[in-house]
C-alpha cells in the first residue's frame, strides 16, 4: 500500500542523499573554520621623502648690477655660480672689486649681484707749485729744488724774483742770481735768447726753460 506515493525504497534512497549533502555541508564548514576573517589588503609601503635641500631648480633668475657690461636681470639653469652669473651681464669693467665676490658660489633664485668699485687707496696729487703774476710778489716765496718742477705759467725776465727763476728747470740759486744781474747789468731784457749771454747757461739748460720764459 503506498501511503504518501512513494515506494519504500525511494523514501530510502531520499533519506540517504539528504543525510550525505548534510555531511557534505559540515565537512565544507569545519575546513573553513568558524569566525574566519578575510586576509586584509597590504598596506601601502612609505617611500622615503626627497631632501627638498638635494632638489636643484630648474632655472634661477638673478639680477645683475653695478660694475658690470651690460647690468640686467637673467635667467640662468639651476646650480649656476657667480661667476656664471658675470659672464651673462657681460663680465666685470676694470676697477670692478671681484675680490668682494665668491665667484664659485651657486647662485640662489631671486637674489640681486652687485659688483662694487675697488676703493681708492692712492693719496691725493699734490698741488704743483704756481707762480704769482708778475704785478705783485708774495711775501715769502716757497724756495725750489733746482729742475724739479716747471713753472705753471710764463714766467717774466725782467720782473721775476730769484726764487721765481728757480721754479724754472736747470735753474738753481746761482743760476738764478746770475739772470738778476745780468738783467740789472743790459737794463732788462728784450729777448728771451739774450739767456744764452748769461754765465753757465748752455745749449741744454737754454732749451729747457726758453718755452717758460718771457722777457
Amino acid at each position: 500500500m503506498q501511503r504518501f506515493g512513494c515506494t519504500p525504497a525511494e523514501l530510502l534512497a531520499l533519506a540517504v542523499l539528504a543525510t550525505g549533502s548534510l555531511a557534505g555541508l559540515g565537512l565544507v564548514w569545519l575546513a573553513a573554520g568558524p569566525g574566519t576573517v578575510p586576509a586584509a589588503a597590504p598596506a601601502p609601503t612609505a617611500t622615503a621623502s626627497q631632501d627638498p635641500l638635494a632638489v636643484t631648480e630648474a632655472e634661477v633668475v638673478v639680477h645683475v648690477t653695478g660694475r658690470v657690461a651690460a647690468p640686467g636681470v637673467y635667467t640662468l639653469p639651476g646650480g649656476s655660480r657667480v661667476a656664471d652669473a658675470l659672464a651673462a651681464a657681460g663680465g666685470p669693467l676694470p676697477k670692478a672689486a671681484l675680490e668682494a665676490l665668491n665667484l664659485a658660489r651657486p647662485l640662489v633664485d631671486g637674489e640681486q649681484l652687485l659688483v662694487g668699485d675697488v676703493p681708492s687707496g692712492a693719496p691725493p696729487a699734490s698741488a704743483s707749485p704756481t707762480v704769482p703774476p708778475a704785478s705783485g710778489v708774495p711775501p715769502s716765496a716757497p724756495a725750489a729744488t733746482p729742475g724739479a718742477t716747471p713753472a705753471a705759467a710764463p714766467v717774466s725776465l725782467n720782473q721775476a724774483t730769484a726764487a721765481e727763476l728757480e721754479l724754472l728747470p736747470e735753474i738753481g740759486p746761482v743760476l738764478a742770481e746770475r739772470i738778476i744781474s745780468h738783467r740789472e747789468q743790459i737794463g732788462g731784457f728784450t729777448a728771451v735768447e739774450q739767456l744764452r749771454d748769461v754765465s753757465g747757461i748752455g745749449e741744454k739748460t737754454f732749451q729747457a726753460m726758453a718755452g717758460l720764459v718771457t722777457p
